[in-house]
C-alpha cells in the first residue's frame, strides 16, 4: 500500500513538471512593435546620471521587475503566467532600440504589457527609467 501511494505521488509529481515546463515554454514570442517615426526619434533630454539611474531603477522594481526579472532576463515571478515571453532587456535586440522607442512602448505599452503613462507620469521619471534599462546589458 505504501508503494502504490509513492508511485501515485511520484507519477503525479512527473505529470506537474511535465505540464508546468510546457506551459513556460508555450510562450509565443512577441510580433513587431511598430513605434511611430516621431517617437522613435526621441531623444533622452534627462542627463544620463547615478541619480537618474537610481531613480530609474527603484521605478524598475516597482512597476517592471515582476515580469521583466531584476537583471531584465524575462524571468520575473509573473512571466509564466503570460501568454507571451516579456523579453531579454540585457540583448542586442533591446539594447539597439532607441530611447525615444523604449520610452514609447513603456508608456503606451501594448497586449499584456501594461501602459506606464499614467502611472509614471513625470516625464523625467520615465526617462530615468530608460537610462536604467541601458544598465541590463551583458
Amino acid at each position: 500500500m505504501k508503494t502504490r501511494s509513492l508511485i501515485f505521488l511520484a507519477v503525479s509529481l512527473l505529470f506537474m513538471v511535465a505540464f508546468l515546463s510546457n506551459n513556460a515554454f508555450a510562450q509565443k514570442k512577441p510580433g513587431p512593435w511598430e513605434v511611430p517615426a516621431k517617437n522613435k526619434t526621441m531623444k533622452n533630454p534627462v542627463k544620463s546620471s547615478a541619480a537618474t539611474i537610481a531613480t530609474g531603477k527603484a521605478l524598475y522594481a516597482k512597476h517592471c521587475k515582476s515580469c521583466h526579472g531584476s537583471k531584465g532576463l524575462g524571468d520575473g515571478p509573473k512571466a509564466a503566467g503570460l501568454k507571451t515571453f516579456s523579453g531579454d532587456f540585457s540583448g542586442a535586440a533591446f539594447q539597439s532600440m532607441t530611447d525615444g522607442e523604449l520610452y514609447h512602448k513603456t508608456a503606451v505599452g501594448r497586449d499584456e504589457m501594461p501602459a506606464y503613462g499614467k502611472k509614471i507620469p513625470d516625464a523625467g521619471d520615465m526617462w530615468a527609467l530608460v537610462d536604467y534599462m541601458r544598465t541590463l546589458k551583458k
